[in-house]
């Protein structure tokens, strides 16, 4: 998948698969009553499922609406957003949570207003300790003073426990399926997995329905 179809909320914002991802953000808007959402995490069960081309799609529609928006490459095993918006991985998260680097040096601002991104950085050798670290808590600290929304992009729930590590320390969880190809019970297993770490999963993004040669994008709200 090239970039151009990657950011299709970008390159063609009155699409049909973009007006999906707007359906989307309203859902997520409408999500919680109590706490306000400042922070989404966007997983899956397996690789190759559409989870990247997800969180980069709802990190643009939110900076649309109007929100000061960080996107986080928070898979530490394959990132890829430096590809999607073509940038350098040098420094990221991983820089700033091992003080290398400080966070305001190491953000990109992109050209979508609002939205600026954080790659991943050098890939580590402990992932998951580093987003249950005391650097991860005083991260997200840090992050809501400057954004509104901050959306994390993390590897596949099944294939590593980083999902379920950053799960209950966001306001909200969204789990993308693809259609044809995520088996039922490794969807219900990774849900069951979220829930086990107190995520608040929102709901589920099916990916790939092909309705008359187009791909949608259908939310559905709740567990």
């Amino acid at each position: 998948m090239n970039t151009k179809r990657k950011l299709i909320t970008k390159t063609d914002p009155k699409s049909p698969i973009s007006e999906q991802y707007k359906t989307i953000r309203t859902n997520i808007n409408f999500s919680s009553v109590d706490q306000e959402m400042r922070s989404l995490m966007v997983t899956s069960s397996g690789p190759g499922e559409g989870k990247s081309t997800t969180s980069a799609n709802i990190a643009v529609v939110f900076a649309q609406e109007g929100k000061k928006v960080l996107l986080v490459d928070a898979d530490m095993r394959k990132p890829t957003a430096h590809y999607t918006f073509g940038l350098n991985n040098t420094f990221g998260l991983t820089s700033v949570l091992t003080k290398q680097k400080p966070l305001i040096e190491v953000t990109h601002s992109s050209d979508v207003p609002n939205l600026d991104l954080l790659t991943c950085g050098p890939i580590p050798p402990n992932p998951a300790e580093l987003l249950s670290s005391r650097a991860m808590a005083h991260f997200f600290k840090e992050v809501y003073e400057e954004y509104n929304m901050v959306i994390f992009d993390t590897p596949p729930v099944l294939a590593v426990t980083d999902a379920q590590v950053l799960a209950n320390q966001c306001h909200g969880t969204i789990l993308v399926v693809s259609s044809g190809t995520t088996e039922v019970d490794k969807a219900t297993k990774s849900k069951e997995l979220l829930e086990s770490a107190k995520a608040k999963l929102l709901g589920v993004v099916l990916n790939n329905r092909e309705i008359k040669d187009t791909n949608y994008y259908y939310y559905y709200g709740g567990k």
